[in-house]
């Protein structure tokens, strides 16, 4: 992505210095540094020295790397708490279509603005829409970029393609139309520091042969990432198998689009020869835990798949199948799931935890964020070393996997842009935000 310094639509990106107490930098935790900032990036850590009068003093504050939400479809935040109780096919069929048709472009606009800041006060930094409500055009995806600004996220719109006939109108395209309007969009925001667009053909169900082929043929062409939800339930393997006689990362591959620009979403129910052709063909898992089990999905064999190769990043996936929007959340159902799934309390520790929340998911979806380095984007959070779920202090990457609360996180750069100064947002009113979400969904029951 480009370092441009003014971000279209947003304040220029900071210059200057922060001074935390704490760094976390690749070889660990670092007192008496600054962290410089220039051009969206970060110039230098260095010794902090004298005070400079641009300086930024961060007391009492540990300075993290911001975290990557690898999977979520930002407006289904307006639906939370509607489906609750219900399986995946209930809840599409009942919460997903119905309400997502209320949703006129501002509606979807004002549920991703919605979405993007509530990932920001919980130390979201980017986030990866996967946005399927297109109304035969980008207007709508163009619309979510904007609340992306709005807000200050830094955003990976996965342009979704999707022809199922049993999917509603607003959501279908061919793959020629699809394929067309998401060279178009990328081509629209080649420039933006802050935006990136990637294809997204919906899933083995939910897009056609035609429609999967078209969406690797535009990554190939943009040289980026595809995004494609694969064996979220086992429906999906049962009937991807039936009609077209292999199960789904079988089924991928037979198509030629099982790679290293692949970003498989859930993975859920994979046999053993699956995860291992994934790593052979050099694929990216993008993992959801809380919201495969608040759909009672099932557990994705995350140790497995990392031994076999795959790249990994964590992922909340929508506000109303999970229903929080923190990954910082996601480490820690990450560890604790695949702990109790093989009964095992080492099966994976914090350090690979976090990591997969912030390296490994910025690393599969091509941004230069997830640590605090020279060269890195400037995608920051800073901590409370004050609050008490960071206590007693004895391993605090520990704690921050495992106990921290949401309530610590104080402060969040993204592209160097001060985007949460002392828990409160610096660019939308989040009084008025919630108000018109009030507004629009207060009539709403299933």
């Amino acid at each position: 992505m480009s370092a441009d310094p003014a971000p279209p639509g947003g304040r220029p990106a900071a210059g200057g210095r922060l001074l935390p107490d704490l760094v976390l930098t690749p070889t660990g935790w670092q007192a008496g540094q600054a962290v410089r900032l220039a051009g969206g990036r970060i110039a230098a850590v260095e010794p902090a020295g004298a005070r400079r009068p641009d300086d930024v003093a961060l007391p009492a504050r540990a300075l993290l790397p911001g975290t990557v939400n690898s999977h979520c479809h930002a407006f289904q935040s307006l639906l939370r708490g509607l489906g609750d109780d219900l399986d995946f096919a209930g809840w599409r069929d009942r919460v997903l279509y119905p309400f997502s048709g209320r949703l006129d472009r501002a509606g979807l606009a004002l549920g991703a603005a919605f979405a993007f800041a509530e990932m920001l006060l919980h130390g979201v930094t980017a986030c990866v829409d996967f946005f399927y409500v297109q109304d035969g055009g980008n207007e709508n995806a163009e619309a979510v970029i904007g609340a992306a600004r709005e807000t200050g996220i830094r955003l990976v719109m996965a342009r979704a393609m999707y022809d199922w006939e049993g999917a509603p109108a607003r959501y279908r395209e061919t793959p020629a139309e699809a394929a067309r309007r998401v060279r178009a969009l990328a081509d629209a925001h080649r420039h933006d520091p802050t935006v990136v667009v990637q294809p997204a053909p919906h899933s083995p169900h939910g897009a056609s042969p035609a429609m999967i082929r078209a969406g690797w043929e535009v990554a190939e062409a943009l040289e980026t990432v595809f995004h494609i939800h694969v064996a979220e339930g086992r429906y999906e393997g049962e009937r991807t198998l039936r009609e077209h006689g292999a199960t789904p990362v079988r089924y991928l591959d037979r198509l030629g689009v099982l790679g290293a620009r692949t970003v498989a979403v859930h993975c859920v129910w994979l046999d053993e020869e699956e995860v291992d052709l994934m790593g052979a063909r050099g694929a990216a898992l993008a993992y959801c835990p809380s919201s495969n089990m608040f759909l009672g999905d099932g557990i994705t064999r995350l140790p497995e798949m990392l031994r076999a190769g795959v790249r990994a990043g964590l992922g909340t996936d929508g506000g109303c199948t999970n229903n929080r929007l923190s990954v910082f959340e996601e480490m820690r159902m990450c560890a604790l799931l695949q702990r109790v799934r093989l009964l095992d309390g080492a099966a994976l520790d914090a350090g690979l935890a976090f990591g997969l929340g912030t390296r490994s998911a910025a690393t599969m979806l091509g941004l230069d964020a997830g640590e605090i380095a020279p060269g890195r984007l400037a995608d920051l959070v800073a901590i409370d070393l004050a609050h008490p779920s960071l206590h007693p202090r004895t391993d605090l990457l520990r704690s921050v996997v495992h106990a921290m609360s949401h309530q610590a996180v104080t402060d969040v750069w993204v592209h160097g842009r001060r985007v949460v100064d002392g828990g409160r947002l610096t660019t939308v009113a989040l009084d008025g935000l919630l108000e018109r979400v009030r507004a629009l969904t207060r009539d709403w029951k299933l």
